[in-house]
C-alpha cells in the first residue's frame, strides 16, 4: 500500500511531468510560430527588394525613352517586362502592394506610347512608382 508520504511524492512528481509536458508543448508551438512568421517575413523582404530593384529600372526606362530618346535602353519591351515581374512579385508583399502594381500596370498600358514625347505621361508613371515604393516601405516598416 502507498502512504501518505509516498502519495503526496507521487503526486509532485506527476505534477512535474505534466506541467514540463505543458511548458515543453508551449514552447514547441511557440517556436514553430515564429519560425513560420520569420519565414514570411523573409519572403516578403526578399520580394519587397526585388520589387524596388524592377521600380529602379523602369524608372531608367522611361527616362531614357522620354529625356534621352534611347530607343534600345528605353524600349518599352523593356518596361512591359519590368512592369510584368513589379506585377507577379507584387502578390507576395501584400495585396495593397498588389494592388497598387495592378494600377502601375494599367497605366503603362494605357500610356507607354506617349512616354517619348508626353511630360505628364512621365509624371503619372513616376508618381504611381513612387507610390507603390511608399506602399512597400509601409509593409516593411510593419513586419514583427
Amino acid at each position: 500500500m502507498n502512504t501518505p508520504e509516498q502519495f503526496q511524492k507521487l503526486s509532485i512528481y506527476y505534477a512535474t511531468a505534466i506541467l514540463s509536458l505543458v511548458i515543453a508543448v508551449a514552447g514547441f508551438s511557440y517556436n514553430t510560430w515564429r519560425m513560420e512568421v520569420t519565414e514570411d517575413n523573409s519572403n516578403i523582404r526578399t520580394a519587397s527588394f526585388e520589387v524596388f530593384a524592377h521600380l529602379a529600372e523602369l524608372e531608367q526606362v522611361i527616362y531614357a525613352s522620354h529625356y534621352d530618346g534611347d530607343e534600345v535602353n528605353g524600349s518599352p519591351r523593356k518596361g512591359w517586362v519590368k512592369v510584368g515581374l513589379i506585377v507577379d512579385l507584387s502578390s507576395l508583399i501584400s495585396p495593397r502592394v498588389a494592388q497598387h502594381t495592378a494600377m502601375l500596370k494599367t497605366k503603362w498600358s494605357q500610356n507607354w506610347q506617349a512616354v517619348p514625347d508626353d511630360q505628364e505621361v512621365v509624371d503619372t508613371l513616376i508618381s504611381q512608382i513612387d507610390t507603390v515604393r511608399k506602399e512597400i516601405k509601409m509593409v516593411l516598416a510593419d513586419l514583427q
